[in-house]
């Protein structure tokens, strides 16, 4: 039993650049600009909804069966679960931070949303780092192709399709040649042909608008 996790990989660098980048974001919204603020607040909604929905399809799918197969590694399937209740509680903190700011987008209340956003990546990024280096070597050796497929399935069970689009371009945006050919492979023909005709297009006007 041996999945290829690489595309775990991919996708946390998602979360590593778009973390940080909202740091920088929020920071440079002058104090009063709630038309700039709104764009930002909704990227942070989308960013927050896939790192949720990752998150959620681990927890119900991945942990489950890992901890009934490992013995001794067990403390480090049971470490990525509170490490992700530290992340959740980041995110709780920022769901109050955000519609404060947007609203006014006040000097103070972005000073309090930064603070709160380099909080959440220096979380965010100890559990990533984490992970990768202890568990997708257990995943690798203990998760069945099928197991390993449905934490994806889960991610567009629970994504509404535009925001699907959004997410699909940040995975890409990073990407080398080889690792977007694979990426673009595995949809549907027909999904492939909605990427390239709607999704593509509508991602590089939804990040320009997002990164100015």
């Amino acid at each position: 039993m041996s999945v290829n996790t690489q595309d775990m990989k991919i996708v946390h660098r998602v979360f590593r650049r778009e973390s940080r980048l909202l740091v920088e974001l929020v920071a440079a919204v002058p104090p009063g600009d709630t038309a700039r603020a709104k764009v930002i607040a909704d990227h942070f909604r989308d960013y927050r909804l896939g790192l949720h929905n990752h998150h959620e399809g681990e927890d119900e799918l991945l942990w489950p069966p890992l901890l009934s197969r490992v013995d001794l590694e067990a403390d480090i399937v049971l470490r990525m679960e509170a490490q992700h209740e530290r992340v959740a509680a980041t995110l709780a903190r920022l769901d109050a931070a955000i519609p404060a700011w947007e609203a006014t987008a006040g000097a103070d209340e972005r000073d309090t949303l930064v603070a709160a956003l380099a909080d959440h990546r220096a979380v965010l990024l100890e559990h990533l780092d984490d992970e990768e280096a202890t568990l997708l070597p257990l995943a690798a050796e203990h998760i069945t192709e099928k197991e390993w497929a449905s934490l994806g399935d889960h991610l567009v069970a629970n994504t509404p399709k535009l925001t699907l689009l959004t997410l699909f371009g940040l995975v890409l945006e990073d990407a080398n040649p080889a690792e977007r050919a694979t990426l673009l492979s595995v949809l549907p023909v027909p999904v492939r042909g909605v990427w390239h005709i709607i999704g593509r297009p509508r991602y590089a006007r939804h990040i320009r608008r997002v990164r100015g």
